[in-house]
């Protein structure tokens, strides 16, 4: 389904990015591996896909750092040839209420996970742009859509990166290049797994399909967006969330 696709991959060390990486290449991407800070993380992603037999490698790039994000395109489509898919996975939490939230916990967020995102899809679409060709593919949130109490910067910051998925989708559509979202629910990760098992319950209530995801659930759907058969779907967000945001 993607043979001979180059498809980079931020925040990919752990987590719903390194199963995004990792079912990537088992649909034959080659797959870059970003990480900011993970590094041993990352290369293990990398081995766990070189011995499946497909290519990987590894790439530190700070994502909210302009200028490094426009190093790592360039050499990343000089290295491979080409930049065909991007998933703009990386992102950080520092949870709060509005009323104590301090100041650098909100400017960190916004600064990682939208400004970031912004970087990516600036330089990576540079690049798409001179193929005629290309898919971006950003991880927003149920957050995104709905908010929630004590992630005002994380819902904002989600929020936005749908508001960016449609602008850039507007721009790029008579260009070859798609761009859409995967807006998640509550995912079976090492985030979900420290909750107590009160607050596991109530979210439970809130998801029609009582379960949680998995992030293979997130990782399948990124991959269909990256290939040709969704190649009539852009500026679209779609919840994987079990109904919660029904």
């Amino acid at each position: 389904m993607l043979t001979g696709k180059v498809a980079l991959v931020t925040g990919a060390g752990k987590g719903i990015g390194s199963e995004i990486a990792i079912t990537l290449a088992e649909y034959g991407a080659k797959v870059i591996v970003n990480y900011a800070h993970s590094q041993d993380a990352a290369e293990e992603i990398v081995k766990k896909i070189q011995d499946m037999g497909k290519g990987a490698v590894s790439y530190g790039c700070d994502i909210s750092n302009f200028a490094e994000v426009e190093k790592m395109m360039k050499e990343v489509a000089k290295e491979h040839g080409s930049l065909d898919i991007l998933v703009n996975n990386a992102g950080i939490t520092k949870d709060n209420l509005t009323m104590v939230m301090k100041e650098e916990e909100f400017d960190a967020v916004i600064e990682t996970n939208l400004k970031g995102t912004f970087n990516c899809m600036r330089h990576a679409a540079r690049q798409m742009l001179r193929q005629k060709s290309g898919h971006i593919i950003s991880i927003s949130s149920v957050v995104g859509l709905s908010g929630n109490a004590g992630q005002i910067n994380y819902s904002a910051s989600k929020a936005g990166i749908i508001g960016m998925t449609k602008s850039l989708a507007k721009e790029l559509g008579g260009k070859g290049i798609t761009v859409n979202a995967v807006a998640p629910g509550f995912i079976d990760t090492d985030m979900t797994k420290v909750l107590k098992d009160d607050v596991k319950e109530q979210m439970m209530d809130m998801i029609p399909l009582k379960r949680f995801g998995c992030t293979r659930d997130i990782a399948e759907t990124v991959a269909f967006l990256a290939s040709d058969k969704a190649a009539y779907i852009t500026g679209q967000t779609i919840s994987v969330d079990g109904g919660m945001h029904i």
